[in-house]
């Protein structure tokens, strides 16, 4: 009997860890998220509020469409904005979007951002009529396919929760996919989004096989 009481009390206590150290990493997964996502933020706000103060149109560092001097812009073209209404259009959705995205990994998440911004940016060249394109809705079209479709490939509980969440609250953001209103780049939201889907596949924890 002492036996058996002991061993219910050192499973209890295992248990117990266990719970505890999930909400220590999840609180910890939280906060650089919430971290990373604020510099990302952050700098988005600082590149447009120099691109204002200085002379120099900052923009046409841009994606240039079909031309091979302006695929440097594809890693550009997110931080850069239109102004600041444009910009201010963009922050809510890629800090909640952005966080959500980085709240399973960092690691993954630059990893993901970096795919998202590449694929994004090269529909964009290729596909966008002659001029320059900026702005990070790629980014945001991109994080909003990555947190829905995550949980998917991850069969991850918490991850299809939220993604089923996103997606309800963010459904709208689909026929941003298709062309329609002038001056807005279908293009980047496509690919953006196309490009989050391939990050979510690319990045899930692949299982161990159990043999028999």
């Amino acid at each position: 009997m002492s036996d058996y009481a002991t061993g219910v009390k050192a499973a209890g206590r295992s248990s117990g860890e266990m719970v505890k150290r999930r909400v220590v990493d999840l609180v910890t997964g939280a906060l650089g998220a919430a971290i990373v996502v604020a510099l990302l933020i952050g700098v988005e706000w600082a590149v447009e509020i120099t691109d204002y103060v200085l002379p120099e149109n900052l923009d046409l560092y841009g994606i240039r469409s079909q031309d091979v001097h302006g695929l440097g812009g594809i890693l550009l073209a997110p931080f850069l904005h239109a102004g600041f209404a444009h910009l201010m259009a963009n922050t809510v959705p890629l800090a909640i979007l952005g966080f959500l995205a980085a709240l399973r990994g960092l690691g993954r998440f630059f990893v993901a951002s970096l795919i998202i911004i590449v694929l994004s940016g090269l529909g964009v060249w290729f596909l966008s009529p002659p001029g320059v394109t900026v702005g990070a809705s790629g980014l945001v079209f991109g994080y909003f396919g990555y947190v829905v479709t995550r949980g998917l490939f991850d069969r991850h509980l918490l991850d299809i929760v939220l993604g089923i969440g996103v997606a309800v609250l963010y459904y709208s953001l689909i026929w941003g996919v298709l062309p329609g209103q002038p001056g807005i780049s279908w293009q980047a939201h496509l690919f953006g989004l196309v490009g989050g889907v391939i990050a979510a596949w690319t990045l899930r924890r692949k299982r161990r096989a159990v043999l028999a």
